[in-house]
């Protein structure tokens, strides 16, 4: 069955405000975030992101012990007070500092105002981890009333155990947070685990990408705010056994039943419409096969193939 959900990131570079004293450039960054939230939430969304430390920026990572705030500090609080207000979740970062020490982090905050789950990043830089910065240990996807979520904190883009661990727990949508825009890696991070991807960038370029690695929206100067309603009931196919059916499923059900293709890749996403019916329904009513399926299964007949030669050369 369809599950839309409406995602909108914030592109922010910082309030630029110079400030004598680190607390007062923590609290103008938060201002001005908070503003251009106010205006994201125009666009009735459902979940809303920032980007990495947003209302730290203008803080070197040395000074970060003097302004990390707990889960209850000012930022976290702020955006909390907004989600509940605008009904919507949010992807709120920012430095942490909890019972072991400083943490790049990300709260996921519900509609509700609640503070659901926390991710640390897994990989800070060499900088970061110098300056006491503690690494996460842990992959963090969160279930909503729309499908499962996750995130990824700039530097965690060129480590494949955070998108495998997450990929591990069935998320659907991650939220990339970074002061660098990630460009074809988020693009290869979508297409290699068929998923959406939305970026929240501290520059413009922010993304949303949809599974077959296709860049949707793009940021700039004039829209530093991105939306796009997309629908996480997608399923993933190689064209391979499956093209012949398209034709089928089309005269059943029409509009009703997406199928996109990217030939270049020879792979479609079949995405479903319809209120009651699943795309994975589609997927069994066609016997159609899922493109993770595909490939497990060629690879099971590759070693099938493999154990056979070996037992003929066997004296």
């Amino acid at each position: 069955m369809a599950r839309y959900v409406r995602v909108s990131t914030i592109t922010f570079g910082g309030a630029h405000h110079a400030a004598a004293e680190l607390k007062e450039i923590v609290k103008s960054n938060l201002e001005a975030a908070a503003r251009l939230f106010e205006r994201a939430v125009l666009d009735k969304p459902d979940i809303v992101a920032l980007p990495e430390v947003f209302a730290f920026l203008g803080v070197s990572a040395n000074q970060w012990e003097q302004v990390a705030e707990t889960v209850d500090g000012q930022v976290v609080s702020t955006f909390r007070e907004l989600a509940r207000k605008h009904n919507c979740w949010v992807v709120c970062p920012f430095v942490e500092r909890d019972d072991i020490g400083i943490r790049n982090s990300a709260a996921f905050i519900d509609r509700n105002g609640n503070v659901v789950a926390k991710y640390h990043k897994m990989h800070p830089t060499i900088d970061e981890i110098n300056a006491g910065v503690i690494p996460g240990t842990e992959a963090v996807v969160v279930g909503t009333e729309f499908g499962r979520i996750g995130c990824a904190i700039c530097f965690d883009l060129n480590f494949e155990d955070v998108i495998e661990g997450m990929a591990q727990k069935g998320v659907e949508l991650v939220f990339f947070c970074s002061m660098y825009l990630g460009g074809l890696q988020m693009r290869i991070w979508a297409h290699d685990y068929s998923i959406f991807m939305a970026s929240s960038c501290t520059s413009y370029g922010s993304m949303i990408v949809d599974p077959l690695g296709r860049v949707i929206v793009t940021s700039q100067p004039y829209q530093p705010i991105i939306s796009r309603t997309i629908n996480l009931d997608a399923v993933v196919l190689h064209l391979d056994y499956n093209h012949t059916k398209f034709a089928a499923i089309k005269e059943r059900y029409g509009a009703a039943i997406e199928i996109d293709v990217s030939s270049p890749e020879a792979k479609c996403v079949l995405i479903s419409h319809i209120p009651d019916k699943r795309a994975s329904d589609i997927v069994a009513e066609f016997e159609l096969e899922p493109l993770r399926s595909y490939f497990e299964r060629a690879e099971k007949i590759r070693k099938q193939a493999l154990a056979k030669l070996n037992h003929r050369r066997a004296p």
